[in-house]
């Protein structure tokens, strides 16, 4: 049979329990941050090599997968005033470039 134990010695427990799970995360990060490192480098040096473009970030129209592309009239490339009939152009803002004047 189990004593029982007082509740501030639970609570002890409890955030010494805690304190050993948030140290074992920051542990976990560092590693995989490390990790990951090497795989970002041999990443970036065959993106330079092959020049590719800015991340796409959706299939559809050419102003939502490369927002840096886009310029001010191409959501209105079919009238000027037509609404825009892509639904990510209603997520995406546009880029902070375009508008600032």
């Amino acid at each position: 049979m189990i004593p029982a134990m007082r509740k501030s010695a639970l609570v002890l427990l409890f955030f010494i329990t805690g304190l050993l799970l948030i140290l074992l995360t920051v542990i976990d990060a560092s590693t995989r941050q490390s990790l990951a490192a090497e795989s970002m480098n041999s990443r970036a040096m065959l993106v330079s090599e092959l020049g590719l473009s800015d991340l796409a970030l959706s299939t559809e129209a050419r102003y939502t997968r490369h927002l840096t592309l886009a310029d001010r009239h191409s959501a209105f490339q079919d009238h000027p005033t037509s609404f825009d009939h892509f639904p990510s152009g209603s997520i995406f803002l546009p880029p902070s470039q375009l508008t600032h004047d």
